[in-house]
């Protein structure tokens, strides 16, 4: 590590706080130009520390000009304490004492968004990981925990709405200025500390609680954004019932507090009785926000809602504890999804996030287990391993104990850590202590990193009407772990017989995991060691087997199942999941033979199978078209064939070009082939009615935008036809969305007219909405057309454009880099280098959004040599600038 750079914060280096903070009083005085705030702390010494020092040593930033301070009333001495960049150490500090500081800030310079901050006219906060620090000097540690009172000041004509956690207590008058001050019951560390001043308009509404208490429901935002947030509203009052209903759980404040806010780095936080959101994360209207952008704010303010309790009243004692706050609150969240939409689609939605952003992750220099051992800059573990794969180790445990079972887990673990921090650990045990249960070896998922592989075998003994499956279980090296022990896992089949109905089986009830799901022809096998056979008697015909149904565990699967099996499976299964896997697997097995073919240079011949594939679907999609019970959600994800992303993650050496290549060919081999079942599919789920966000409705935009994105990229006439005028005629973003990302992908020179045509008039209608324009620039960034990075350079040029939004520069530059493969990864490195220019620029201003962004230069292991090389020398470019923040250095050093 080069000389000046951070270093890094160790789990095993853990100690109690040396003091502890019982009340905090804030009384924040805002101004245009300097604001100032006031912390009066009542402190003592931690009676569970074994430091005999008097020294107490408070956290703070650098930005912050210290004015004042104070112990019982009476100033230091300038012997008395030392103030360094980021540390205030206070000398011989007595065991108990009122601690007051008055520091002088600088929001509106505040590029970094974190701590506090300026949001166009708004002042807010954002305190989670570490930035409370920010505001004041202060323990900022999560097992730190407070009563928290709040007083804010600001001009009243200016801020007429001040807001803080918990319940308002007093206001008043002081001039031109008003004050509000708030109260939190509640122990909380500073990282839930949350503060807004603007003008604002504001929806309002209420709940009553399974004991009959009555909550007001409050969401914030801006004036010309207050006809966008009913669905909000509705979505938080369909969250309270949810959880009080699935996990018991009440609130708890008279009051709960939404606010939007456009310059926010993350999608929401959490903070008690007061959520700051990403304004794309609640703010949804139809002709502005597609179903997935209705879908985003639904599952967002359920997951912010439900860390009220996973996360709030109980809390991590440290950041490595992270996932044990955001893999549960992510299940929880997935669960209430699916309980509003389909469940099949959910889960394949989940999977597909997690093998696109998590599988590299856990193959890249950045893999990590979902409880760390080690971080340099906290803000870089707000990870797909942390939430994706934590939530996946939380539902394994769900699945291990049973529905019942893991509701008495969290009901004793909710009830027994109320009101503390805590680790993972005592998440484990109070699962075990609920239910008589041994967790001890599955706790290696919380310290192992990586992707394990299950590599299954089978045998049928036609005479014994007994069938076998052989698991062998290995997991690959990762950064700093070599070997790996064992994992426990759950692994949930069926058999199937050759009339595709489900078959009935005997197994040892040893091999079985503590209870079988509610369907009757799924067993949950318990896989414990690194091999296993399990056999099940009374099979009546040679099976054919349904593997990891509902994606029992995060695993990659390696299974000879043959191309017809998987077609057979695609079409009969009973498990929705297991339908699409195998749909999945299937047309990764023919691209990759397409990509062999053009690399070495053999004519293009595609199997047919994926043909017939696609046909099935399509006849069922058209037989069951006015079935209101067929999940035309799952028909369309099912016609979707595996991303570039996830097939370049399964080569060995992702040949970009090749995989581009191939798939357009099975997409065209598709098209070619059953253009008239695709028209048809399409015109059957045309509708004149008005916008619904229904799950059915949902699910019928799906089937349809799924098709037109086939018809459109054939280029016909009459195909581009049909997307301009859904373009022209569509009442809402789902369809207006669909047909424009359609033309922005053709390659045909008669799409090229009404593409730009189309692009000009979507800028013209939505110029005044910021997050349609974030959606204006995000579809053109990720074109997979020629040219794309020049356009790309030409939009950051654009009136509209500003690197300081980080939805705008999300909207471009990740865009770009993450979900653009083809292009970003072009030979001449042009792509690698404008990402690097990018990052460099983004670390002196948002050094998190930079790290962020960096993530696709980490995997340069996964490409050809030469793409390696150029990928290496931006990482290297990277780190040679001066004073890279933490967060870029971390990652830069640890990719190289």
């Amino acid at each position: 590590m080069k000389e000046g750079q951070p270093k890094a914060i160790e789990l095993s280096e853990y100690q109690v706080p040396h003091f502890l903070i019982a009340n905090t009083d804030l009384h924040i005085d805002l101004n245009e130009d300097i604001s100032e705030v006031t912390a009066t702390l009542a402190v003592n010494k931690n009676p569970d520390s074994k430091s005999d020092s008097q020294d107490l040593l408070l956290d703070g930033g650098a930005a912050m000009e210290t004015l004042e301070i104070k112990i019982d009333g009476r100033a230091l001495l300038s012997n008395e304490y030392k103030i360094e960049a980021d540390k205030l150490t206070l000398f011989g500090v007595p065991d108990q004492f009122e601690l007051q500081t008055r520091v002088a800030l600088k929001p509106q310079e505040n590029t970094a968004l974190e701590g506090l901050y300026k949001s166009g006219d708004m002042f807010c906060t954002q305190c989670e990981a570490e930035g409370f620090r920010n505001i004041t000097w202060y323990l900022d540690r999560p097992d730190v925990m407070s009563k928290f009172r709040t007083t804010i000041q600001a001009n009243k004509a200016s801020y007429p709405i001040l807001l803080s956690n918990g319940n308002e207590v007093d206001r008043g008058d002081a001039g031109d200025k008003h004050w509000v001050s708030w109260e939190d019951p509640f122990f909380k560390p500073a990282y839930l500390f949350a503060m807004v001043a603007g003008d604002l308009k504001f929806i309002e509404d209420s709940y009553t609680t399974m004991s009959g208490r009555e909550v007001t429901l409050q969401i914030f935002t801006e004036s010309h954004n207050i006809d966008k947030v009913a669905f909000s509203m509705t979505a938080l009052k369909n969250s309270m019932a949810w959880d009080e209903q699935t996990y018991g759980r009440e609130y708890d404040l008279d009051i709960f507090m939404i606010v939007a806010v456009e310059s926010f780095n993350m999608g929401a936080m959490e903070n008690k009785g007061l959520n700051i959101f990403n304004t794309s994360c609640v703010l949804a209207r139809p002709d502005t926000t597609t179903d997935a952008g209705y879908q985003r704010v639904e599952a967002v303010v359920g997951h912010e809602y439900f860390h009220n309790w996973s996360g709030n009243r109980v809390t991590c004692r440290d950041w490595f504890q992270l996932s044990l706050k955001e893999g549960f609150t992510v299940l929880r969240d997935q669960q209430f999804s699916s309980a509003m939409g389909s469940e099949t689609v959910c889960r394949i939605s989940d999977v597909a996030t997690l093998r696109n952003a998590q599988f590299p992750e856990d193959a890249g220099p950045m893999a990590h287990p979902i409880r760390p051992s080690s971080y340099i800059e906290i803000n870089n573990f707000y990870t797909a391993t942390v939430y994706e794969k934590g939530a996946e180790v939380v539902r394994m445990i769900r699945t291990l104990l049973g529905e019942e079972k893991f509701r008495a887990g969290s009901d004793l673990y909710f009830d027994r850590h109320d009101g503390q921090a805590v680790t993972t650990e005592d998440f484990v045990r109070a699962m075990e202590d609920a239910n008589e249960a041994d967790l001890s070896q599955f706790r290696y998922w919380y310290s192992q990193a990586g992707t394990p592989t299950l590599d299954v075998s089978e045998s049928y003994n036609a005479e014994a009407k007994s069938y076998a499956l052989t698991i062998k279980q290995s997991c690959p090296a990762t950064p700093g772990q070599a070997e790996k022990q064992a994992f426990h896992m759950p692994v949930s089949i069926g058999l199937l017989g050759q009339d595709g109905q489900d078959l009935t089986f005997d197994t040892s009830a040893a091999d079985v995991a503590n209870v079988l799901t509610d369907d009757q022809f799924t067993v949950v096998l318990n896989l414990r060691e690194q091999e296993q056979t399990f056999e099940f008697t009374s099979v009546s015909e040679k099976p054919v087997v349904s593997l990891l149904r509902g994606f029992s565990a995060p695993v990659k699967l390696k299974f000879d199942t043959n191309r017809d099996e998987l077609l057979f499976l695609m079409q009969h299964d009973s498990d929705g999941f297991n339908r699409w896997e195998a749909g999945q697997r299937l047309s990764v097995a023919v691209i990759q033979d397409v990509i062999k073919q053009i690399q070495s240079g053999e004519v293009v011949e595609i199997d047919e199978r994926i043909v017939k594939a696609a046909e099935s679907l399509l006849n069922e999609a058209v037989a069951h078209s006015s079935n209101a019970t067929i999940d035309k959600a799952m028909f369309a994800e099912m016609l979707m064939l595996p991303t570039e992303a996830y097939l370049a993650e399964l080569a060995e050496v992702a040949d970009v070009d090749a995989i581009h290549e191939a798939r357009g060919a099975v997409r065209s081999r598709l098209l070619d082939s059953l253009k008239g079942l695709f028209l048809s599919v399409y015109k059957l789920n045309q509708s004149a009615a008005a916008y619904e966000f229904t799950s059915e409705e949902v699910a019928r935009r799906a089937l349809k935008n799924a098709c037109l994105s086939y018809l459109v990229s054939g280029g016909d006439q009459e195909a581009i036809h049909l997307a301009v005028a859904q373009f022209e005629s569509a009442d809402n973003m789902s369809d207006t969305g669909a047909a424009i990302r359609a033309l922005v992908n053709c390659p045909a020179d008669l799409a090229v007219e009404p593409r730009e045509k189309a692009l000009t008039e979507f800028y013209a209608r939505w110029s005044d909405e910021a997050l349609v324009i974030d959606q204006w620039f995000g579809m053109q960034a990720s074109s997979a057309l020629p040219g794309t990075l020049e356009k790309v350079k030409t939009l950051m040029q654009h009136e509209a454009f500003t690197m300081k939004n980080p939805n705008r520069c999300r909207a471009v530059v990740a865009s770009f880099a993450s979900q653009n493969i083809v292009n970003f990864h072009h030979k001449d490195g042009s792509g690698y280098e404008f990402l690097a220019d990018c990052v460099i620029e983004l670390n002196s201003i948002n050094p998190q959004l930079a790290a962020r962004l960096l993530s696709p230069l980490t995997r340069w292991r996964k490409y050809d040599v030469a793409r390696q090389e150029l990928m290496k020398s931006q990482l290297e470019r990277i780190l040679d600038q001066g004073s890279l923040s933490p967060d870029v250095y971390e990652i830069a050093s640890k990719s190289v």
